[in-house]
């Protein structure tokens, strides 16, 4: 278990799918995997809600796991988004990610259907009897109207040794507490809310699953880091640094923001699959000037210790 605490304590990216003229942008995919791990991330989310899971076919979210995988070369953690709301569907999925050569694999919770806990719990169970790889458990309520109770966290990992952390995603730093009773320490909590990592973090939580970290990840590394480090000053100065760009990632739905931010910033382009589209004219120059104002305040807070 410490080792497998070691190895998701930090930043995990949850990576944005460019596009260009309907299909994957792999030159823009490949410079984007590449500047993540040269700012120090622990971990890279392919596939996941913010890369547009939803519309991607099962031959794109494979290239895109191998893809991840052969670019980090055991650099960084790859762990694959895989859930579905059909549990035959998310078993595929994974299995699919395993032979793409994930380190781990997220599975969210079933959206729509609404399952109850029991349910949930015949869920999950499905899903880590049907891979030898670690499982990390999503709980956003936000997007698909069910959570994940504590119990039903602490009955999964008691009957399944793969099932050993959840990302945490609906809004509320009261949860990690209440995972943490129900679970115990073996537990490890990541945030799903870029603006409560820190908080998350002071109660026990080792690291984010992070949307924001596709324009900043540097700051969100240090901050990681600084709070692990016992430099709780600087992690929430790196904390305040970051809080409006945080904001602005959500101005409009995951991840049309960041996707407007990365173009903004020449790293890739905003083109998204419908029925997501674009983010409004106001809101992209919303995002500029928050991009401005954090560029020129970073290099000072960044450089501070």
């Amino acid at each position: 278990m410490n080792k497998l605490r070691s190895r998701f304590t930090g930043v995990f990216t949850a990576l944005v799918t460019p596009f260009r003229d309907g299909s994957i942008d792999f030159v823009a995919f490949d410079a984007l995997v590449e500047r993540q791990i040269a700012a120090g991330v622990a971990g890279l989310v392919p596939v996941g809600t913010t890369g547009e899971a939803a519309t991607l076919s099962d031959d794109e979210a494979d290239q895109l796991i191998a893809r991840t995988v052969e670019k980090t070369k055991g650099r960084a953690l790859v762990m694959a988004g895989a859930g579905a709301n059909d549990t035959k569907k998310a078993v595929e999925k994974i299995r699919r990610a395993e032979a793409a050569g994930a380190d781990a694999v997220l599975v969210v919770t079933p959206y729509y259907n609404k399952p109850t806990q029991a349910g949930l719990i015949a869920h999950y169970g499905a899903v880590a009897g049907a891979t030898a790889l670690p499982v990390m458990l999503y709980s956003v309520p936000g997007r698909c109207g069910v959570e994940i109770a504590p119990e039903t966290c602490a009955t999964l990992m008691r009957k399944h040794a793969n099932i050993f952390s959840i990302k945490e995603a609906g809004g509320s730093a009261a949860r990690v507490s209440e995972l943490r009773r129900a679970c115990g320490d073996e537990l490890i909590v990541h945030s799903g809310d870029d603006g409560l990592t820190l908080p998350f973090l002071s109660l026990g939580a080792v690291g984010v699953t992070s949307v924001v970290a596709n324009v900043a990840p540097d700051t969100m590394v240090a901050m990681v880091r600084a709070w692990h480090e016992g430099n709780t000053a600087h992690a929430l100065a790196l904390h305040d640094l970051v809080a409006e760009l945080t904001d602005g990632m959500f101005v409009e739905s995951n991840p049309g923001p960041v996707k407007a931010a990365l173009a903004l910033n020449n790293l890739s382009g905003p083109e998204m699959r419908l029925p997501m589209v674009p983010v409004s004219d106001a809101n992209r120059e919303r995002l500029a000037g928050i991009l401005n104002r954090y560029t020129s305040a970073a290099s000072g807070v960044l450089g501070a210790r």
